[in-house]
């Protein structure tokens, strides 16, 4: 039996303060860009699956009942009482909470007060690129508020987050753009852009990760599977080598999140380089069944000290629930099969497993 007797999910969102029927429940299950095959629903999939194995419990059903009674019983207890059930029976005691998702999603506060768990913030680069971008006058009005507004927030958050590589792809060019470059760049976009219309502009792009590199709190980076509509063969990990080498030795820690189907590639660059790490992310709520294999192809390549928990969960407490009793499952599974083999020691795997399921994120991100 491996103990991980609490979690650090180091990257989620707030979840849903609204009630939620069939279809749209389904909506926030998974991100997809149509609806599932005729005569199924997104129930029929590993993280459906797992939903109903994990989260039924915890609100009074029995495992693995069907969608419409366990929907019932969640607006019978009411969205409030539903999520600080799902929430507390986690076993996740802290949360670094990305607040850059649109929709009517908890706050920091909120959540931590749901869960009952403390919580930190990180946050979104890009969309508080675009909020500045809303009520700056002037190129050089934006770019001043932009600084002001990173080196504030960096003295008071866990971690920066980019979404670079959903927005554009991950082989954005490694090196910092030039001030005459940011100027005619932020010149373009607010001379064209609507308000509240997203940012994709690559150099800015650029500007808005060395920014967060120079600021010097750790900086996030989704890989692999993310939103919908997004090109996955633009962000597999490895196109980030370049920018990889160009951050390296400047004092500021690199963490891919999910990664996943390219978890490997995430794996190696955090092996490689002092200062990335990787985590197993929304991969093992998405592999539900199979999430002790990704756990383990995760534990070829990356180091034990460099490889992290989280979630990746949105909207659904539900997800939250899945991700972290998967992930304990999986581990359980890995790290107990090798001493039961002989190949590690007992002690070893208990100590592994507490790096990974807190430790290393309480060194990352200062929690200590």
């Amino acid at each position: 039996m491996i103990n991980t007797p609490s979690l650090v999910d180091q990257h989620c969102h707030g979840v849903l303060r609204t009630e939620l029927g069939l279809g749209t429940f389904e909506a926030h299950l998974l991100r997809t860009e149509g609806p599932p095959a005729a005569g199924t629903t997104l129930f029929d999939t590993q993280t459906g699956f797992a939903v109903r194995r994990w989260c039924p419990p915890l609100l009074g059903l029995e495992p693995h009942c069907s969608p419409a009674r366990y929907l019932a019983r969640r607006r019978e207890l009411g969205v409030l009482e539903s999520s600080r059930r799902l929430l507390r029976g986690s076993g996740i005691t802290t949360y670094l909470v990305d607040t850059g998702l649109p929709g009517d999603l908890t706050d920091p506060d909120e959540l931590s007060a749901t869960a009952d768990a403390e919580v930190r913030e990180t946050v979104r680069l890009e969309p508080l690129a675009e909020q500045i971008a809303d009520t700056s006058g002037t190129v050089e009005s934006f770019l001043a508020n932009l600084a002001e507004s990173v080196h504030g927030a960096a003295a008071q958050v866990a971690a920066f987050t980019s979404v670079a590589g959903l927005r554009h792809g991950l082989a954005l060019t490694p090196e910092p753009p030039g001030p005459g470059e940011v100027r005619g760049a932020a010149a373009r976009w607010l001379a064209t852009r609507r308000v509240g219309e997203p940012l994709h502009d690559p150099v800015l792009l650029r500007h808005l990760l060395w920014s967060a590199v120079v600021s010097g709190r750790p900086l996030q980076l989704p890989a692999g599977m993310g939103e919908p509509g997004a090109r996955l063969d633009r962000t597999d990990p490895v196109l980030l080598t370049d920018f990889v080498r160009a951050t390296a030795g400047l004092g500021t820690d690199l963490v891919l999140l999910h990664g996943y189907p390219y978890h490997r590639h995430a794996a190696h660059l955090a092996g490689a380089f002092p200062h990335v790490y990787a985590d197993s992310g929304a991969a093992l709520a998405r592999t539900g069944a199979r999430a002790a294999t990704v756990l383990a192809e995760l534990l070829e390549l990356a180091p034990f000290g460099k490889l992290l928990f989280s979630s990746g969960a949105s909207g659904l407490p539900e997800l939250h629930v899945v991700a972290a009793r998967l992930f304990r499952e999986a581990l359980g599974r890995v790290l107990g099969g090798w001493v039961a083999d002989g190949a590690w020691s007992s002690g070893d795997a208990h100590r592994v497993a507490g790096l990974i399921a807190s430790g290393n994120a309480e060194r990352v991100y200062g929690l200590e």
